[in-house]
């Protein structure tokens, strides 16, 4: 019963977090994930896009010619089809200040700016992630084998689909964590909260995953591939396509950390600290 309470507390918070965002001009703040998201996807792209003339003359040279050519395309791959999940790591900072900015709305309460603590939020919240995503790859990996095991096509088996579930779970977590620091819950303590507050993480993580894993492709708004093999009104309704998808996915980090602190404090008041 406590799950389908928190789950629902989540998904409305994400109503209250749009008005929010709204009332208090917050939409300014996504314009920094969209500008990280095309860096790093134009940084993939040139050096996807970049030959390497080697002279190869013996079968030592032809091995570290293919080592360092794999290790570039899988650098470019990353960045590239990655750089949505990399755009989220880098704007820890960001995420601290505007979790902690909204609940100063919200409360009151009032943190002082302290560098090393500001460090430390921002350090925390990268170690976090990492974690989480390490252990979400350890549960893809016990489903996958055991619906490769079970079923012929290991992705329509039923059990298949808690790998969504456990990704919404992490992904939540990932946002919470940054209010469970402020309430001096050591990782711990907040892995705890999380875990009796499953259904929290859970609707926070899912809204996220469904922004965030949007099927955005860069290249047709900036090198304008749709345009090329399809006619003017066709490749002009892909642009607007992917770019409304663009806004979607840069909008998620932002409006993500504003529901989990509006959420939280739903849960637990944080005016009683």
């Amino acid at each position: 019963m406590r799950f389908f309470q928190n789950l629902l507390i989540g998904l409305r918070a994400y109503l209250k977090a749009i008005r929010f965002i709204k009332e208090h001009k917050f939409y300014w703040y996504i314009f920094i994930p969209a500008l990280f998201m095309l860096g790093i996807y134009k940084i993939g792209e040139h050096i996807q896009q970049k030959s390497v003339q080697v002279q190869v003359q013996n079968m030592n040279e032809i091995i570290w010619f293919l080592i360092h050519m794999m290790i570039e395309i899988s650098i470019a791959l990353l960045l590239m089809n990655f750089a949505k999940y990399l755009v989220v790591i880098l704007l820890s900072p960001l995420l601290a200040h505007l979790s902690e900015k909204t609940e100063r709305i919200l409360t009151g309460n009032k943190y002082p700016f302290n560098f090393q603590q500001f460090f430390h939020d921002v350090r925390r919240g990268i170690r976090i992630a990492i974690r989480n995503l390490m252990w979400q790859y350890f549960f893809f990996l016990i489903i996958f084998l055991v619906s490769a095991i079970g079923w012929k096509e290991p992705e329509k088996a039923p059990v298949f689909y808690l790998i969504y579930v456990i990704a919404f779970y992490y992904y939540g977590f990932s946002f919470i964590d940054y209010v469970n620091e402020r309430r001096k819950l050591n990782m711990d303590e907040s892995i705890q909260f999380v875990r009796l507050n499953r259904g929290l993480a859970v609707a926070i993580g899912m809204v996220y995953s469904v922004l965030i894993l949007v099927p955005v492709d860069l290249s047709v708004i900036f090198s304008f591939s749709s345009f090329k093999d399809t006619t003017f009104f066709v490749g002009l309704g892909e642009f607007f396509l992917h770019l409304i998808l663009w806004i979607c996915a840069a909008t998620a980090p932002i409006l993500s950390i504003v529901a989990a602190t509006i959420a939280m404090n739903d849960v637990v008041d944080l005016k009683k600290g």
